[in-house]
């Protein structure tokens, strides 16, 4: 009886490990997905150890399908490549005008380079650092020169009706602070006192402070509207918060760097009686410095860590200029893509990039286009750079509390893309032998919300050691 048992054990212990193509999903993932309601129609699913040709599982990889946020993974993979990781951004200052005993009697012109890390940090050390040229006082306007991008400004209402959510800020050249201020709520005796640092609007504020409930969820009790220029206010605001502060996209981007030009050259002992304005570069303005960006390979970090939207529609804009040659444009900055993957040999007939940051409701690619590209990136010198610049899975970023505390947790690196209708995942995990592998879950349907425990069971099943030939 023996004999003809070891051979059977030998041959199911084969197949647990046998590459499973397309056709039919395993058995846990099939049943995994039934739990969730979601038709096998809706997915795209690729894994594929790094060491292999083919994938060990393959299901509607070719299904062209939204990836939400998942598309940054294009853009700044093609930006690390096409730029190199150390590539800056440079943000220009110029004068134009004479400078005495610390006076400048003309224009100050800050001249945008496409920076998409000039938050309010960096913003005063370039501001610092005119200060230590030698100007104080500005007898004439501080001028906003945007003219590096060609794009028409963008209704921020018009993606998802929510116009002050910082992910619809809209890019520009010299773009501070992700174009957003801070609304600072802070409870009083008897009211919840509110301000805009730096003050950019009137504020209207009727909050009325809720003395049980928990702080949980506390932003869904405010309704916030712009109306003209001011700040309505309305709701409740539980006392059990504290102080809180709001990041909203409420200004255009000028009037954003304004605001906090106006605040930070006061508080730099600075005087200025001019106007903050738009315009351009004359040809009488005379350099006075170079404000260098951090290198790229830290810039792809903020974008895919965080998912930070307008950081990446601004590389996006970056890319197309750099390689096709100013202004930037959105039509440039699509070609420009296309020929990089043209010359890599990785063509992506699917592909619709938009604005290169996913948040769109046309963006489309393919499960089996994502894991081409992942797999490449692998073999070439940039991927330590951009896998690092994937969140670790219940670590850090937006996969903090993707299974947190689970036996997964730290073996994968991903970017993940949520949108109404639209649950993805891909980028790179570490299985239990040791074996790197590339994972791309897409899933579009309605009720794509649901598919989290699904989402887990293909994690577990790419990190698990079974799943694989040895």
């Amino acid at each position: 009886m023996r004999q003809f048992l070891l051979p059977a054990v030998l041959a199911l212990a084969f197949l647990s490990v046998w590459p499973v193509r397309a056709g039919a999903l395993p058995d846990d993932l099939g049943r995994a997905l039934a739990r969730t309601g979601l038709p096998d129609s809706h997915i795209g699913l690729v894994i594929q150890d790094l060491a292999a040709d083919a994938p060990e599982l393959a299901y509607g990889e070719q299904r062209a399908f939204n990836p939400a946020s998942v598309m940054k993974l294009v853009t700044t993979l093609a930006a690390l490549d096409s730029l190199g990781p150390a590539h800056t951004f440079k943000t220009q200052v110029l004068v134009d005008g004479k400078v005495t005993n610390g006076v400048l009697h003309g224009n100050l012109i800050l001249r945008g380079g496409g920076d998409p890390s000039l938050t309010l940090e960096r913003f005063w050390l370039l501001l610092h650092e005119v200060r230590e040229r030698g100007i104080r006082v500005i007898h004439g306007d501080v001028v906003l020169d945007n003219s590096l991008y060609a794009i028409e400004p963008a209704d921020p209402a018009a993606f998802d009706d929510a116009p002050l959510k910082p992910y619809n800020a809209d890019p520009t050249a010299l773009l501070v602070n992700y174009n957003v201020l801070a609304l600072r709520l802070a409870p009083a005796p008897d009211r919840i006192e509110a301000r805009l640092d730096p003050p950019g609007l009137t504020v209207e504020n009727r909050l009325a402070p809720d003395r049980t409930a928990a702080c949980s969820s506390w932003q869904d009790g405010l309704t916030m509207v712009r109306d003209g220029d001011q700040l309505s206010l309305g709701g409740t605001y539980p006392l059990a918060c504290g102080e809180r502060s709001v990041w909203l996209n409420l200004m255009c981007p000028p009037a954003t760097a304004a605001a906090h030009f106006n605040r930070l050259w006061r508080d730099l002992d600075g005087l200025h009686d001019g106007q903050v304005r738009l315009g351009s570069s004359p040809d009488s303005a005379i350099p006075l410095l170079e404000f260098e960006s951090p290198p790229l390979s830290l810039i792809v970090r903020d974008i895919n860590k965080y998912s930070n939207n307008v950081m990446a529609k601004m590389l996006f804009l970056d890319l197309g200029a750099a390689r096709l040659g100013g202004p930037a444009s959105w039509s440039k900055s699509d070609l420009a893509v296309r020929e990089w993957l043209g010359e890599k040999g990785l063509a992506i007939p699917e592909l619709v990039m938009d604005n290169g940051s996913g948040l769109s409701r046309s963006a489309r690619i393919s499960a089996a286009s994502m894991a081409r590209l992942l797999v490449w990136a692998a073999g070439q010198p940039l991927y330590y750079e951009f896998a690092a610049s994937l969140p670790a899975l219940g670590l850090e970023g937006t996969q903090q509390k993707r299974m947190n505390g689970a036996p997964e947790a730290g073996r994968a690196w991903l970017k993940s893309g949520s949108l109404n209708g639209a649950r993805n995942l891909a980028g790179y995990v570490l299985d239990a032998a040791g074996r790197r592998k590339v994972v791309v879950l897409l899933i579009n349907h309605p009720g794509a919300v649901s598919a989290g425990d699904f989402q887990a069971a293909v994690l577990r099943r790419a990190i698990s050691a079974n799943t694989v030939l040895p």
